[in-house]
């Protein structure tokens, strides 16, 4: 059985199972009984305890994690270290590792691929904005929820970007989605991470890693080297765009990969909202291209056929990102691999060959417009009227009148049935070449009221999914605002408001949440104060703060006064933070036992069992066996501060004892304060002093006191001989 199972450490974390093992800590579920939560406990193994560099290295894995508040990234509660255990406190995570669902549901298709990309992409831009670079992203260290969430763990080997830590010594992320650089042991930065994201994306595409070998030297080799195939031909139904995002991730040369997980983003919402999108990332920026003049339009000869006409007009979008970098053309069958070098030369060759065609092209175009304009025999283009379509019955790739009829969308409208085509591009009477129209189709007259459904707290993705299904044709607009409860990317309201009625063409908005606005401030001091008014200072600083409170016996602070608080004054407290008020319950009593006349060790035992730990052992002569208790400093019965000071009188055994004459002081204390009394001192049956003391007498004087060990004198105070008792105790000499 595991040494840990059961154990409870600093008092707090109870271990209850094991969850999983790793090359240098073992993850334990536990329980908090301070907060009463189920956590997740990463201990460090035995093995490493003695080696500073391991331990340094599991300590950077808390101090970076600590620095993160992220809902993609796993939080992080409490660190310690010490001779016997080194742990991190981390928030339990019900889910499954993203390795474990890739193994279960084996190839990915491409929008559940997106969905969890883009969440990793989000936890490495938070991440990256701080300085940290995870540097081990793997399906491994990505834990998906069972609503879908993704969150990002095991940051162990991150560390902050500096000029002392960006060169490794070592290729620490795991062989099969480290980075060329990782490999190598060179400069590791964000786009490392971004490596990685890349080669997760093309497993959970294609069912299996960019490269594989038989040994990590052989895959590590495989990622210096380049040349990964392109997962098309794994996956035939992987969409282009995406394929471009994977490939210009897992780039080669670290200048041609995203510099930034933001823009990585953006390329993936982008996809997610046009997912026929092709990324010409060969075209530079705008502002960088040479202006020619356009040549003059060229119309198509009639030869052309219809299915060419199509096929050109449904060339799918492309966009130009903000970085050139290389990508191969989808079209013609799979591409020779490219190394990095050649893929420059053609990056040089194609721009060069761009610029020479549109002149070639600008040349001729002069020409034709010249000889069609000046020639003999020379005929303008045939063009040819759009004829009207609107009115007529939709059938699906129809042609009327020699023109193709393409559907462009369907949306309900009252005034046609169903099937009736009630727009159409071009319009009628269009002098056109390109004979295709696209049209807009109607669904009929709604059977109800369409209204607008509660979408609170569903992802944003899947609201403008539910939306569109309505088949409104709606224009969703999307507001970002912080929200303390809504998760990030999740629905807060929308308007027009839940059950409001919905016509096609209508706007919506979906107000999207950023998460809980983070502010700070410092941790007042509320320490002594009264625990309702704790909590309405704390409340008054307006952070929405977890407040729990913990009770203590404390005999230095009244009960129901705070002790201290988690964390300490003057420390930062953030928005949402947790803070522990600890609430004194006062002294803690315990009723003292008669311990006299039994072995002093028995005799402590009984002490400690009873909550007593402060006691002392006075050695006195006495005739009693030696360490025999003669007597104690507190009586029997009498209920007391756990805290307070008990004194064991022990007997120094048989014939060590002897006779001491000496005078005894009998403390008064304020017995007489407020006027005369009649003290009496017994010694056993023997009355040793009798008489009227007056008001504020402090002590009196036993002269010539004789015995040996301790001798008890018990002592009355009334307030006249035969009147009523004020006080009267015990007191202990040792001679």
């Amino acid at each position: 059985m595991d040494k840990y199972i059961g154990r409870l450490l600093d008092n707090r974390y109870e271990i209850l199972e094991v969850l999983g093992t790793g090359g240098m800590a073992v993850v334990y579920k536990a329980r908090c009984h301070r907060l009463n939560r189920l956590v997740a406990i990463k201990i460090l193994k035995d093995d490493f305890l003695e080696d500073e560099e391991f331990r340094r290295r599991f300590h950077t894995e808390s101090q970076a994690v600590a620095m993160l508040s992220h809902p993609n990234i796993v939080s992080i509660y409490d660190v310690s270290s010490s001779i016997t255990a080194d742990y991190i406190v981390m928030e339990l995570v019900d889910g499954i590792t993203l390795k474990q669902y890739m193994e279960k549901k084996g190839v990915l298709n491409w929008k559940e691929t997106l969905h969890f990309a883009i969440q990793i992409g989000k936890a490495l831009e938070h991440a990256h904005s701080r300085g940290i670079v995870h540097r081990d992203i793997k399906p491994h260290n990505v834990m998906v929820l069972k609503n879908g969430a993704v969150k990002v763990m095991d940051f162990g080997i991150a560390r902050m970007m500096s000029k002392g830590n960006t060169l490794t010594k070592e290729a620490l992320g795991s062989v099969h989605y480290i980075s060329p650089e990782q490999a190598k042991g060179g400069r590791v930065d964000n786009r490392s991470d971004i490596y990685s994201l890349g080669t997760v994306m093309y497993e959970m595409m294609s069912g299996r890693p960019p490269y594989d070998g038989e040994s990590p030297v052989a895959v590590a080799i495989q990622h210096i080297n380049g040349g990964a195939v392109m997962p098309s031909t794994l996956n035939p139904n992987i969409p282009g765009g995406l394929e471009q995002i994977i490939m210009k991730a897992m780039s080669h040369e670290l200048d041609d990969r995203y510099p930034t997980a933001t823009q990585m983003l953006t390329d993936m919402d982008e996809f997610r909202k046009n997912p026929a999108i092709l990324f010409d990332y060969n075209t530079p920026p705008l502002d960088e291209v040479v202006n020619l003049p356009k040549p003059p339009l060229v119309l198509q000869p009639e030869t052309v056929t219809t299915a060419e006409k199509m096929e050109k007009r449904q060339t799918p979008e492309r966009r130009t990102p903000q970085r050139p970098t290389d990508v191969r053309r989808r079209e013609g069958g799979d591409p020779a691999r490219r190394r990095p070098r050649e893929q420059q030369h053609k990056r040089n060759n194609t721009a060069a060959i761009a610029i020479l065609s549109c002149c070639l092209v600008l040349v001729v175009a002069i020409v034709i417009f010249l000889a069609v304009l000046f020639g003999d025999g020379g005929q303008k283009a045939d063009l040819v009227q759009v004829p009207k379509v609107v009115g007529l019955m939709y059938q699906p790739d129809s042609e009327y009148e020699g023109f193709l009829i393409k559907l462009e969308k369907e949306i309900y409208n009252d005034e046609f049935e169903a099937g009736t085509i009630i727009a159409q591009t071009p319009v009628e009477g269009d002098q056109v070449a390109d004979c295709t129209i696209y049209v807009t189709v109607s669904l009929g007259k709604t059977t109800a009221a369409v209204t607008m459904m509660d979408l609170t707290d569903w992802e944003l993705s899947q609201a403008e999914k539910k939306l569109n299904a309505l088949k409104l044709n709606v224009k969703i607009t999307v507001v970002e605002e912080y929200h303390d409860e809504i998760a990030v990317g999740s629905v807060i309201r929308s308007e027009p408001g839940v059950d409001a009625p919905l016509v096609a063409d209508q706007e919506i908005k979906l107000y999207v949440s950023k998460g809980p606005e983070i502010k700070t401030s410092a941790m007042p001091n509320v320490v002594g104060d009264k625990l309702e008014s704790a909590k309405r200072v704390l409340d008054s600083q307006e952070l929405n703060l977890t407040i729990e409170v913990e009770e203590m016996f404390d005999s230095t602070v009244a009960a129901g006064d705070v002790i201290k608080t988690e964390p300490e004054t003057g420390k930062e407290l953030k928005t949402g933070q947790t803070v522990i008020i600890y609430v004194s319950k006062g002294a803690q009593l315990a009723t003292m036992r008669n311990v006299t006349g039994i072995d002093v060790d028995k005799a402590v035992n009984i002490l400690i069992s009873s909550g007593f730990n402060n006691y002392q052992i006075e050695l006195v002569e006495s005739d009693k066996d030696k360490d025999t208790v003669v007597d104690q400093s507190v009586a029997k019965n009498t209920e007391i501060d756990v805290n307070t000071e008990i004194i064991l009188y022990v007997s120094k055994g048989k014939g060590q004892s002897s006779t001491v004459t000496k005078d005894v002081v009998i403390n008064l204390g304020e017995s007489t304060k407020e006027g005369k009394c009649y003290v009496t001192v017994m010694r056993g049956t023997e009355e040793i002093l009798t008489g009227e003391v007056i008001k504020d007498t402090k002590s009196v004087v036993l002269e010539e006191q004789t015995g040996s060990g301790v001798v008890t004198y018990k002592v009355t105070i009334k307030d006249k001989k035969d009147g009523n008792i004020l006080a009267d105790w015990e007191e202990r000499v040792t001679f």
